[in-house]
């Protein structure tokens, strides 16, 4: 499979729905994907994946095998539109800073942990700049799937804090992703 073969540019977050909408008799309207443009000016394309028994939403960014940007969609019929609004910015992120085009850290390190916040960081700006979505819509729904996922109370609690610094940060989503692309400029200039 693609995605097995480029592991190392794979940044995936899988993101689960809360209980009541496991049991939903009827799916969410999809939304429509937001513009989404790589560190390199590439238009990043978005595909669209469901599956009758999947019971989780999830986004990944990647390169397909023919190295052009995409996102991956599953299950979107799953989450509620807000909630899917910000796995695509949060996706979209890992593609506007070069994370995709980077080696990939070790699961649960620092840095991976750093790039799946800056990731949120830019995904909660771009809610509150462009989509009709309220942060409590989507504080509440990360909250609930962090949980069900089982993730721990501080896990949560210190994602769900960085999303409320973001969310409260006077720079606009293009001010930091510039900032973030500046930085890992310099470090890979001094590295």
């Amino acid at each position: 499979m693609v995605f097995q073969r480029r592991v190392k540019a794979t940044m995936a977050w899988i993101l689960c729905l809360y209980c009541h909408n496991l049991m939903a008799a009827e799916p969410y309207p999809l939304i429509d994907p937001p513009l989404c443009f790589n560190d390199r000016g590439e238009t990043v394309e978005f595909i669209t994946h469901s599956a009758s028994q999947g019971e989780v939403a999830a986004g990944m960014a990647n390169r397909d095998s023919d190295g052009r940007p995409i996102i991956v969609r599953m299950n979107y019929d799953k989450a509620d539109p807000a909630f899917q609004r910000f796995v695509d910015f949060h996706e979209c992120a890992h593609h506007q800073v070069g994370h995709v085009d980077q080696p990939h850290p070790p699961r649960n390190s620092f840095d991976h942990l750093m790039n799946e916040s800056i990731a949120d960081c830019i995904a909660i700006l771009r809610i509150r700049e462009e989509a009709n979505h309220t942060y409590s819509q989507v504080i509440e729904e990360l909250s609930e799937a962090m949980s069900l996922v089982g993730f721990p109370k501080i896990s949560t609690d210190s994602r769900l804090s960085n999303v409320q610094n973001c969310y409260a940060k006077e720079e606009s989503a293009a001010e930091f992703v510039k900032k973030m692309q500046d930085q890992a400029s310099v470090r890979s200039f001094s590295g």
